[in-house]
């Protein structure tokens, strides 16, 4: 059996599709005025699966071998940045994925740039992505000293929709692009957790959460000294003439 999802329709496919593109393009031209392009999102529940036996390695004539039972020693989540100039992945990998860790994950990263350098950056649909805590950090970080309002009730938190419309504003020194709706697969960190998944998660035996937190962390450092380089994105999100 193989599954599907069927889209809810995105009116503004084509134009945020079309926007995501030009950002990409755009990215190694920005970089030189201090603009950083970053795809940012959430790898959840990755698993620390201890196998019961070594795997047995490819021999002539026979495939790769692997013991059917395991150890689960639970999971962590990795928040990650991919720099669309450069390639460099930014990750921090821990227990959760809520909206301060989230929050958290962005202070840093923005932290790493100068005070005057401005930010560009990818995210989904995920309600965290447009948190209050998130809405209130960027306030802070683009000294914007306006009354944010209340939660639920007034002002630019009053709802995810004014909440999203504020982290949009191209006025701002940090401005977030979102991708479609059900469009993920536009984030170029997506292509990145494949490459973690291949490369690291998928032939790997972790013998704790501390042993899988600490080797992502170590292919991430392998990954930015030897591996990293920008996607060649050919997509340029308009439709192909007739």
């Amino acid at each position: 059996m193989r599954g599907w999802l069927t889209p809810k329709p995105d009116p503004e496919f084509e134009s945020k599709c079309v926007e995501v593109c030009a950002l990409y393009h755009d990215a190694p031209a920005a970089a030189q005025q201090d603009v950083r392009t970053v795809s940012v999102d959430e790898m959840t529940g990755v698993q620390a699966l201890e196998r019961a036996a070594p795997d047995l390695p490819v021999q002539p004539g026979k495939v790769a071998r692997r013991e059917f039972e395991y150890v689960r020693h639970g999971t962590q989540t990795v928040i990650a940045a991919f720099d669309v100039a450069t390639g460099q992945v930014t990750a921090s990998v821990g227990e959760t994925r809520t909206e301060q860790d989230y929050a958290n994950f962005l202070d840093t990263l923005f932290a790493s740039g100068a005070p005057t350098t401005k930010w560009r950056v990818i995210v989904d649909n995920l309600n965290t992505h447009v948190s209050q805590s998130v809405v209130c950090l960027v306030a802070r970080m683009c000294n914007i000293e306006d009354d944010l309002g209340e939660k639920g009730k007034s002002g630019v938190l009053a709802s995810k929709a004014t909440r999203e419309a504020f982290l949009r504003n191209h006025s701002h020194r940090i401005t977030f692009h979102f991708t479609p709706k059900h469009a993920s697969w536009l984030n170029q960190i997506e292509i990145w957790f494949s490459i973690l998944a291949r490369k690291l998660l998928r032939r790997a035996s972790f013998t704790s959460r501390e042993d899988l937190k600490a080797r992502i962390e170590a292919f991430i450092a392998y990954f930015n000294r030897t591996l990293a380089k920008p996607f060649k994105w050919t997509m340029t999100g308009k439709p192909l003439a007739a």
